[in-house]
């Protein structure tokens, strides 16, 4: 129905409505007189005219009905009492005395009529909907039935685009138990979870209790993923506009629920004047970590962002989707190889960034294992000259991104990324530009890291190779490690290295069997082999040396690190000789390497350049 035939519709049955309340009191009161009164006539045309003033002026006929609740009741008493009171007035200015018993009757039947009409409408399109949701809706178990649970319920039943049915709630609150909300029994708590699944046929499960610590969150998660597939979660509750809670809000469950700990916010409000109406650069951006910088950069509203990247379809694609969501941002691009040096000091002196984020970077560990010449010249030789650059063009602060992997390194990048964080430490004494670096563990969903690994083993029904039992990591997820970066710019004095407190590392197997558990087989049908530790791999890592720990939070969830600046000459001399040369062997390559780094490495070599 069009909204100007809705309006005349109720505009026509409200007028019904006061005419009949007000008609019904007089002869309630009178059954045997068959004249109307000057008094009642004069009565209803006011109260009829002021019911349609007031009606108009709290948007009553805008309402949407089938939502219809006690706000709307009181919205209803509200006008009904404003016209009767009016009407009051009229008859006692224009008749001198009140027909108060014909007026008390009026105001109840004129809030019955009302109230009757529109909540019997929204019991029909409920009952409608409802018998629609119950013969085809997903039955839907709701984990939580406090207010987020309430919420939920009431909008799945009332949604037409949601195909869920809520049959059954669950919660540990045992007062609860048995009784019905929104329609809905609470059936018991998590201990009953699968005989009410069997019970009710459940095809779905929501979880909806946001502020659950991360620990319980996880044994829910994986209880029900064990009998139901659909599993899905109401966001944390910082991520929910406060009371706004949206059916749109629930998302599927993800690894990032497995991790273990509470994801990490940091307070990115303080950087806001760092970058806003400025020129900020980055490398690798097309990758999974610098396009995330770029995305919360943006946020910031700088003047522009110069994207950076090797990949040519990559920069497309983050250019693309900038332009689209930032229309009022310029997002250049540039099509450089860091290793580039010429071009890099160009393109510095083109834009004159403010902040230069370098997340340019080979990262995958066998590879540069078996590519030591490509580690060194894109994580060694292409951080100098993006450094350098920097350096000549006035940039303010340059942010490194590195890996925990750079700490007693044991492989090819990780030696290469150590050896730049040197060569931006020492670079960080000779100039203005402030040179920092920031170390992450793994990051879950990156290219190359071990989740898409994981899931396309198990998409082709498995099994999941992981290299030993007891090899753990640090994860953090893209956002997290975007935002570190965006932080450690902000909080930069020059030549620190920081470090994001990520909680307990994770066991990779622990990692494998949650994921198979998320996509809804058991480890059985899977299965998990273990293939060996590859070379260059740890079992487990540092996110900083013994010689770097600064027991003190700088901010919340960061710790810095002052590493000892060494061998930069022989540093120099091993770039020289790579590019001089450029037809060292691979182990060569090593053992330049790891002689560099000394003491700091775990691998040793007795080599003299």
């Amino acid at each position: 129905m069009s909204y100007n035939k809705r309006l005349t519709a109720l505009i026509t049955i409200d007028s019904v409505i006061v005419l009949l309340s007000i008609y019904m009191s007089h002869f309630f009161l009178n059954p045997y007189v068959t004249d109307v009164d000057t008094i009642i006539i004069v009565s209803s045309l006011i109260l009829l005219g002021s019911h349609h003033l007031f009606s108009y002026k709290l948007n009553f006929y805008k309402r949407a009905w089938r939502y219809a609740s006690l706000e709307e009741l009181a919205g209803i008493i509200l006008i009904v009492s404003a016209s009767i009171l009016l009407t009051v007035v009229t008859q006692l200015l224009v008749f001198g005395n009140i027909y108060e018993r014909a007026l008390m009757i009026t105001w109840m039947l004129h809030i019955i009529f009302m109230g009757g009409v529109r909540f019997s409408w929204r019991y029909y399109t409920g009952a409608k909907l409802l018998k629609k949701k119950t013969a085809s809706g997903k039955r839907t178990l709701i984990i939580g039935a406090g207010a987020a649970g309430r919420m939920i319920a009431r909008q799945v039943k009332s949604s037409d685009e949601s195909e869920l049915h809520p049959v059954a709630f669950i919660d540990d609150d045992r007062l609860l138990k048995h009784l019905s909300i929104s329609g809905i029994t609470v059936e018991g708590s998590m201990k009953d979870l699968e005989f009410v699944i069997q019970k009710y046929q459940i095809e779905h499960i929501i979880i909806a209790i946001p502020s659950l610590k991360q620990k319980r969150l996880n044994e829910i998660i994986t209880q029900a993923k064990s009998f139901c597939e659909d599993v899905q979660i109401l966001p944390k509750i910082e991520d929910v506009v406060l009371g706004k809670i949206s059916i749109n809000l629930i998302r599927d469950v993800s690894i990032e629920d497995l991790l273990g700990r509470e994801p990490v916010q940091l307070d990115v409000d303080s950087i806001s004047d760092k970058i806003e109406g400025r020129t900020i650069l980055v490398t690798g951006a097309g990758g999974s970590i610098g396009s995330e910088i770029c995305r919360q950069v943006s946020q910031f509203n700088p003047m522009r962002i110069v994207l950076l990247g090797h990949g040519e379809f990559s920069i497309y694609n983050i250019e693309k989707e900038l332009i689209g969501t930032y229309p009022h941002i310029s997002f250049p691009t540039e099509i450089v190889d860091v290793q580039d040096k010429e071009k890099m000091f160009e393109v510095m002196q083109k834009y004159k960034p403010v902040i230069v984020y370098h997340a340019a970077a080979h990262k995958h560990v066998p590879l540069m294992e078996r590519n030591p010449e490509a580690a060194v010249k894109n994580n060694i030789i292409g951080t100098k000259n993006t450094a350098e650059a920097s350096d000549a063009a006035g940039v303010e602060t340059f942010v490194m991104v590195s890996t925990d992997k750079a700490v007693n390194p044991t492989s090819v990048m990780g030696a290469t990324k150590r050896i730049a964080e040197i060569i931006v430490q020492d670079l960080d004494q000779k100039s203005k530009t402030k040179f920092v670096a920031v170390r992450f563990g793994n990051v879950l969903g990156s290219r190359g890291s071990v989740i898409p690994l994981f899931k396309e083993q198990i998409r082709k029904g498995g099994p999941i190779t992981v290299t030993h039992p007891d090899m753990v990591r640090y994860f953090m997820t893209i956002p997290e490690a975007s935002r570190l970066v965006i932080q450690a710019g902000a909080l930069a004095w020059g030549g620190e290295i920081f470090v994001l407190d990520m909680g307990e590392p994770v066991k990779i197997v622990d990692l494998a069997k949650n994921l198979i558990t998320l996509s809804g087989f058991s480890e059985e049908e899977i299965g998990i082999k273990f293939n060996g530790v590859r070379p260059g791999e740890k079992l487990f890592e540092e996110l900083l040396g013994e010689n770097e720990v600064h027991d003190k939070q700088i901010f919340p969830k960061i710790y810095i690190g002052k590493s000892e600046i060494n061998n930069v000459d022989d540093i120099t001399k091993m770039i020289n000789k790579i590019e001089r040369l450029g037809n060292l062997t691979v182990q060569e390559i090593r053992e330049e390497l790891f002689y560099i780094l000394g003491e700091h490495s775990s691998r040793k070599k007795e080599k003299v350049l």
